[in-house]
């Protein structure tokens, strides 16, 4: 049995091999269970959250993301959520591998925008702005980057210390990265706009985006969060990772629904649909948006990607 730590798993998901793998995936057969929330009673703290994502190909792999978030653990100095990654076989349900959660949900994340992004942001798209200055942030630069012809990086965030040591790491790989602090002037500039933060209400105004834009909202996970306001779900044509995922939790897409701004015939097409061929991106002048919520069958794409190199540079070394 494999395990994989942080910076080992981070070796293991090359970007291109990654966004590769994530739409090899979604064309596949994988089988994806609603997931589980359970909540867990801490004696004298708030109440803890095991959440499971299992997933699994027929005869191939079987995976599960045990996660667990315990908001007190601040009081300890420690993080609030920890996760790891299960793989086993489909055949023999032997444990192979387990893999560090939170560098896995990173690179899947970022990888599914990106793989987003190749159908619906414009070829020529060039100038990224990354909002939120979270562990994401880097990986969106890095995996925007081996879709599109990222050359000009802007960084926003509330907290500009944050901003500026983000923005320090991306230079650090080569990018050429500033941080912004009028949001409204990045978005009006920005080819692809891309978002991961806990915000709970509209940062992305629909004004502000130009014709030809496309904006990835990967953040807001819950219904009452939401990163985008109504007039840019209305101006743009709006699709999501998946819908049961979109239609269950998205505030971004249900909020608009609930208000009459749109209804669900206005999401195109989730992403297995794109990379099976469904039209994404019809002209250069329309407005994109992709919305997120994450998938446990992207969580095994990236464990089995994991897994598989690991095994092939062990049988090499």
């Amino acid at each position: 049995m494999l395990i994989l730590d942080q910076i080992q798993t981070s070796r293991c998901l090359d970007w291109d091999a990654l966004i590769t793998a994530l739409a090899a995936m979604f064309q596949g057969d994988c089988v994806m269970p609603v997931r589980h929330h359970h909540t867990v009673s801490v004696p004298g703290e708030a109440d803890a959250t095991l959440l499971l994502m299992p997933a699994w190909q027929p005869g191939h792999y079987i995976g599960v993301k045990l996660v667990s978030v315990f908001p007190d653990n601040a009081t300890r100095s420690l993080p609030a959520i920890h996760g790891s990654y299960l793989l086993s076989s489909g055949q023999t349900g032997e444990l192979l591998a387990v893999i560090d959660g939170g560098e896995l949900t990173a690179r899947r994340t970022a990888a599914a925008s990106a793989l987003a992004a190749r159908h619906l942001a414009r070829k020529d798209a060039s100038n990224l702005l990354v909002v939120g200055t979270g562990r994401l942030c880097v990986n969106l630069v890095e995996a925007h980057s081996r879709v599109r012809p990222i050359s000009q990086v802007s960084v926003w965030g509330r907290d500009k210390e944050k901003a500026e040591r983000s923005a320090a790491d991306a230079r650090a790989l080569g990018y050429a990265v500033k941080v912004v602090s009028d949001l409204e002037a990045a978005t009006r500039e920005a080819d692809i706009i891309s978002c991961a933060t806990l915000s709970r209400g509209p940062l992305i105004r629909g004004e502000w985006l130009k014709p030809g834009s496309h904006l990835d909202l990967i953040g807001a996970f819950t219904k009452e969060m939401r990163e985008s306001d109504d007039e840019a779900v209305r101006r743009a044509r709006v699709f999501v990772d998946t819908r049961a995922g979109a239609f269950a939790e998205a505030g971004d897409i249900l909020q608009p629904i609930a208000s009459g701004i749109i209804s669900r015939d206005h999401v195109q097409a989730e992403l297995a649909e794109l990379v099976r061929g469904a039209e994404g991106r019809t002209s250069p002048d329309e407005i994109t948006l992709f919305k997120s919520v994450g998938a446990a069958l992207e969580d095994l794409a990236g464990a089995i990607l994991a897994y598989q190199t690991a095994m092939r540079d062990s049988a090499g070394s």
